[in-house]
């Protein structure tokens, strides 16, 4: 039976949101159920971990894509540091790899956000009892894409080499040789099936496999 996580009183949310617009929406949407209180409110992802310390949120709604550090990158800090936080994803982007790469992290859910604000408060009261909410057409979507077929180094090597960081750059960023770094991204454009990084780089993240 899966653990029960539901909190004793009212349920403490964090939200996690770089859009100001978005984020000021949804904090008042979910601040109208009665038994939510959002206690948290940031938009970079380094500053997940030390609000979640502070303000002790039994749900963090994370997004990907966020300045510092990425919602993925935070919830597998939110596991390490915050065990007691239950983690539902959030994002625009659906993709299959993002999905697989937040069930590694920890994450109790993973949801796309053109969906009602009611189904969201019914995927964090079943998060807090202890269930995994996946969004049904992205788990289809992942249980036919398969498991990302990139290393951990390759993928390092494949976003050290954005916004046109030569072989050198990456190899002082990420303490490795020059040549151990053209080996990476060599394998990398080889198992993604593109003709240079640029492209590698642009087909690993369409499948969020960055």
């Amino acid at each position: 039976m899966p653990q029960d996580h539901r909190p004793t009183a009212s349920v403490r949310i964090l939200l996690a949101e770089d859009q100001g617009m978005m984020r000021s929406a949804l904090a008042l949407l979910l601040g109208m159920e009665p038994d939510f209180e959002v206690v948290a409110q940031v938009e970079s992802g380094d500053a997940i971990v030390d609000a979640a310390l502070h303000s002790r949120p039994d749900v963090a709604l994370l997004d990907i894509e966020l300045p510092g550090r990425s919602g993925l990158d935070a919830a597998a800090d939110l596991r390490d540091e915050a065990p007691e936080c239950r983690v539902l994803i959030l994002t625009t982007f659906g993709r299959p790899g993002y999905l697989r790469r937040a069930m590694e992290a920890g994450a109790a859910g993973f949801l796309v956000k053109d969906g009602p604000v009611g189904e969201l408060a019914k995927a964090i009261r079943r998060v807090l009892g202890g269930e995994t909410v996946i969004d049904p057409a992205l788990a289809a979507a992942a249980l036919g894409a398969g498991p990302c077929p990139l290393t951990p180094r390759e993928r390092d090597a494949l976003n050290a080499s954005a916004d046109g960081a030569t072989v050198a750059d990456i190899a002082v960023k990420l303490s490795l040789s020059e040549s151990t770094v053209r080996n990476y991204l060599s394998s990398a454009i080889g198992k993604t099936g593109t003709r240079n990084r640029t492209e590698a780089m642009r087909a690993a993240r369409s499948q969020g496999w960055l």
